[in-house]
């Protein structure tokens, strides 16, 4: 299950959040926006109503969240890990155990760009580390440019979801 890098992978999880994310904004928070937009309209002088001016900013934003991720949902190819058919090998859905040079050990998990979470260690398919760590094996050792400098992480674990 290689992914070219010019797809847009992203996990069933990851597509879901994004969904719900989607219908929150459609479904709920813009009809509320529109709602206080007409009420405000209809108090006369719009100049200086503030939750006229504030209302239609808002619904620009969310407009604005819908169409990005309306194109992000068009362009997504949803793909779940744990299909992944060469499980000795760091693909897309990977959670990878690293070690450097002084045997700091960090696990990241490679997923799709859109839910990347580099707090809870969730890395984006284009990141610098993933682009490195791609293909690897348990004992491979990689190195990954940063802007910091280069740095050199072994491979210690592969392991997919079930």
């Amino acid at each position: 299950m290689a992914v070219s890098g010019k797809s847009n992978p992203i996990t069933p999880a990851g597509y879901a959040a994004m969904k719900a994310r989607y219908d929150h904004l459609l479904g709920k928070e813009r009809p509320e926006i529109v709602e206080i937009v007409s009420w405000a309209a209809g108090n006369g002088d719009r100049s200086e109503n503030g939750d006229y001016i504030y209302g239609r900013k808002r619904m620009r934003e969310i407009d604005r969240e819908l169409k990005h991720l309306a194109r992000r949902m068009k362009d997504a190819r949803v793909l779940d890990p744990a299909d992944q058919p060469d499980k000795s090998r760091v693909y897309f859905g990977a959670e990878v155990e690293l070690a450097d040079e002084d045997d700091a050990r960090k696990t990241v998990t490679i997923v799709g760009d859109d839910e990347q979470d580099a707090g809870q260690g969730r890395i984006g398919w284009s990141s610098p580390l993933a682009h490195a760590l791609r293909g690897a094996a348990v004992g491979d050792l990689r190195t990954v440019r940063l802007p910091g400098g280069a740095k050199e992480w072994e491979v210690m674990v592969i392991a997919y979801p079930c």
